[in-house]
This record gives C-alpha cells, structure tokens and sequence, in this order.
C-alpha cells in the first residue's frame, strides 16, 4: 500500500510555509481562519493574518500566536524526525474523506472543522491510507476481554487490508494498533500532540513500529507541542473524520472512545459497537451506544465490514442443527411427541396424550414407523429417538 509520496507533491514551497504558519497560528479546530483561508488561498492569507489585516472572528482566532516566525524551523524540525507537511494542494491530501468534516462544519456542527495540514511521519500516502479505513476506540483502563477483542479486530481487518486507524493510546487504542501489524498490515495513529512527541511514553516502541513498517502518525500539532487533554478530543475528530467507520471496543460511560463515537454519527459514518458483560463498566459506554440506537452491535469482523458496507458482505451465518422431527406435520411431531422411547402406548393413550383423534393417530403411527419415528411392539407403539442432523 505504500507510495512514493515524493513523486505525488504538488504544493509549492510558499504555500507549504504558509500552511505550516497558519497550523501554528491558531490552536483547531479553526473554522474561521480555514474559511478565510479558503477565500484567500493560504500565501495570501497567512500575509494578511500576519499584518492583522482579516476579518475580526479570524484575529481572535489568531490573536495569541499571529506574530509567530517559527514556521520555517517547524518544517526543519518535522524533517529532522523524519515527517513531512502534508497539505490540501498536495495529491496525497485525504480530501474525499475530509470534506465529511466541512460538510458537518455547513450544517452546524461545532468543533469539528477540517484541519489546514497535517503533519506526517511515515512513508505511507494519506489518501491512500484512508481511502478505506476502520477505526478501531476504547478504554485507556481497558480489560482483558476489551484487550484481546481489540488485538483480534485489528489482525483480522489488517488480513483483509483494511487500515486501522487509532488514536496510540494504552488500553484499547495500543491493542488494536498491535492487532494490526501483527496481521502485516498498514495502521494510523492520529496523536493529540506533535509527530515527534512519543506520548504516552509507554508506547514509543509502538509508534516507531506502526512508521518502520508502513504505517503513518499523524497531528495537526506542529514539531515539539506537548500533549493536552483538550488536544486529544479535537484529534477525534480526525480519526472520525478519516475512516469509514469507528468500532468502540470498550468505553466508559464518559469516555473518549464514545466522544470519538458521537463525532462520527455527527459527521454520518458508521459507528458500532461491541457488547460487554453487563456488569462491566468498561462496556457502558458501548451498551449506552447501542441502546439509544448510536451504534450497531457487532460481535464480529465480518459484521464490521458488513456495516461499513464498502469492503464486502459478512459471511453467512451457520445454520442451526436441524432436528429429524422437523419435517413432521403438526398433528405427526404431536403424536411422536406421546410416544415414549422405553415403553409401549396403545393408540388411545396417545390420541389422549397427543389432542388428536385416535382414528387420524392410527393412520400417522404406520407412516411414523416407515419414516424410522415409531416402532409397534409387543406393549403398544414406542418411539425411536433420533440424532440432530448437521
């Protein structure tokens, strides 16, 4: 799956340093400097947001960092750990699976603008990578279940060559991530602090892992911007965003996972979720989802692509084990059902026994014989039990 990004940028070199101001400038979700921007092209508007010549929700927007100088040392910077700015007017740009974000953005939905740029670790191509993504959310305090649901999920979309896309924290998040490249496949981090940032530091090793073979981390934080709560719920905003779908593993009843669940819904992609005891409070989040008709319970892979409903049909569901009286009419299962196995009953007592006139049980108990359902004895007609048929 991995491109050569290289042979696919199309942004100049001006408009790159624009971008990477305008990233710096104002802390996103952005929507009036992205709007701004829009109208503008970013060269001009960076110019014009620099001289504080811009609209006034724009300079409030702006007002903290619009002096800054530092964007050409964040772009050395990001080339020192190996990441690049990857920006609208470059091809790999993940246009087709952004514009869910400005079309909510237009319909009135807050706090979930599309991002000016993004800044990239690892040699994948974005547009690729999303072009047909699941994401996989959960618990940070996860439990063994929600763990080992996660690894499972992740190793069987990765089969299938389906990105997974998460956000690299512990718990759930990390466990998926894992999942993925144990089944040799491509996986996403969306972080909610710099590319170069190895938070939390638990999972460093998990993150030079997810780049060294093929995948990508990916923030909207310039080189060297610390971690921060409020920076990790607008980074949900981008996993929701890039992927067809998001799978809540596990989640509190306040929970990131289900704040990254309820953004997807705003934005019209598919969320699911995944049952749990009900006694677990690692799993209310996912009953509460499912219950007020938030999410589709899946149990499954195959019922996550199937929801999704871009990379195929889940398998059929094995039939249930048939029984040999199934093909018996109602009055014929009815008698066989008086009949027992060890001892003879005379017609009447089964016609009692059955509700069904004794003349119709005479003329069924041959026929249940021929069919292998009854035998005559000595005592009276017993019936012969018969095994499940498969």
């Amino acid at each position: 799956m991995s491109v050569a990004v290289e042979d696919q940028t199309t942004a100049t070199d001006s408009e790159r340093l624009a971008r990477a101001y305008l990233l710096g400038v104002a802390e996103p979700p952005a929507p009036h400097l992205l709007e701004f921007v829009g109208e503008h092209g970013p060269v001009a508007a960076a110019g014009r947001v620099q001289a504080g010549d811009c609209p006034e929700k724009v300079l409030r927007e702006t007002a903290a960092r619009r002096e800054s100088t530092i964007a050409e040392q964040d772009l050395e910077e990001a080339a020192k750990a190996g990441a690049r700015l990857v920006v609208p007017e470059d091809h790999e740009w993940p246009a087709w699976p952004l514009l869910s974000l400005a079309v909510a953005t237009g319909n009135g939905v807050k706090h979930v603008a599309a991002p000016l740029g993004l800044w990239v670790r690892g040699d994948v191509s974005l547009a690729e990578v999303a072009d047909r993504a699941v994401a996989v959310v959960g618990a940070r305090m996860a439990t063994d279940y929600g763990l080992h649901n996660a690894v499972e999920i992740g190793h069987a979309l990765a089969a299938r060559q389906v990105p997974v896309f998460s956000g690299a924290a512990l718990g759930i998040d990390a466990a998926a991530h894992r999942g993925a490249l144990s089944g040799g496949g491509v996986t996403v981090a969306l972080l909610g602090c710099a590319v170069d940032y190895a938070y939390p530091a638990g999972n460093s090793d998990l993150l030079n892992r997810i780049v060294a073979e093929g995948g990508a981390i990916v923030s909207e934080y310039a080189p060297k911007t610390p971690p921060a709560r409020h920076r990790f719920l607008v980074r949900n905003r981008l996993i929701a965003g890039l992927t067809d779908g998001t799978v809540v593993v596990e989640a509190g009843i306040r929970s990131g996972a289900r704040n990254t669940a309820t953004i997807a819904g705003a934005l019209g992609k598919v969320v699911m979720a995944l049952p749990g005891s009900v006694h677990s409070g690692s799993s209310a989040g996912c009953h509460a989802l499912i219950r007020d008709c938030k999410a589709t319970l899946v149990t499954s892979v195959d019922e996550v692509l199937e929801t999704v409903g871009r990379f195929g049909t889940a398998a059929p569901a094995a039939e249930p084990n048939r029984r040999p009286t199934d093909n018996l009419g109602p009055e014929a299962a009815r008698v066989y059902d008086a009949l027992l196995p060890r001892a003879g009953r005379a017609p009447e007592e089964v016609a009692e026994s059955a509700g069904v006139p004794v003349s119709r049980v005479r003329a069924l108990l041959p026929a249940l014989e021929i069919d292998g359902f009854a035998v005559r004895g000595e005592t009276g007609w017993r019936q012969i039990v018969r095994t499940a048929i498969r």
